[in-house]
């Protein structure tokens, strides 16, 4: 099975090609698996791609008006298409991914890489800045929870150097 990363990267380039052809739902299926035999191919797994694009595009009445909400300088129409394919991969994972398997920071994140890797020089800004406020409207979810981890592991370090 190909990597997260990997997989997340195929997932923008299938979403932003279903967006550039004019979102016909019917040529999905299609350009998910040529992109998945182009970019990896022997690679045998791909239900983590398929997931995200089709979620996406299956919430797109509830995601688009959210990355129009916060990033009001720019109606969704004027944002760079690699750059809201990129945002709805996110906010897709950011309101209705696992926290178990994808926390909101790593979504970010991978998001921030994507914008890196595909967008324009300011890019990884701007989406960084829209999921960063998304994240922030959402109420921060899991936002303490390294910090309660780091608490939790030292406190029972603590607790067996105490025992010795």
């Amino acid at each position: 099975m190909a990597n997260r990363h990997l997989q997340r990267s195929i997932a923008m380039q299938s979403l932003f090609e279903w967006d550039f052809r004019g979102q016909e739902s019917n040529q999905i299926e299609p350009i998910i698996t040529h992109n998945c035999a182009e970019f990896a191919p022997g690679a045998d797994n791909f239900s983590f791609v398929s997931a995200l694009v089709n979620g996406a595009i299956k919430k797109l009445d509830e995601i688009d008006p959210l990355i129009a909400k916060c990033a009001p300088e720019w109606p969704l129409d004027q944002i760079a298409v690699v750059d809201r394919n990129i945002l709805r991969l996110g906010t897709y994972e950011l309101l209705f991914g696992n926290y178990d398997e994808t926390p909101p920071k790593v979504a970010i994140n991978e998001a921030i890489e994507l914008a890196k890797t595909y967008g324009g020089e300011s890019s990884a800004r701007f989406v960084n800045g829209v999921l960063g406020t998304i994240y922030k409207e959402m109420g921060e979810p899991m936002k303490d929870d390294d910090a309660d981890k780091a608490k939790t592991r030292r406190s029972d370090e603590k607790e067996v150097e105490d025992k010795k």
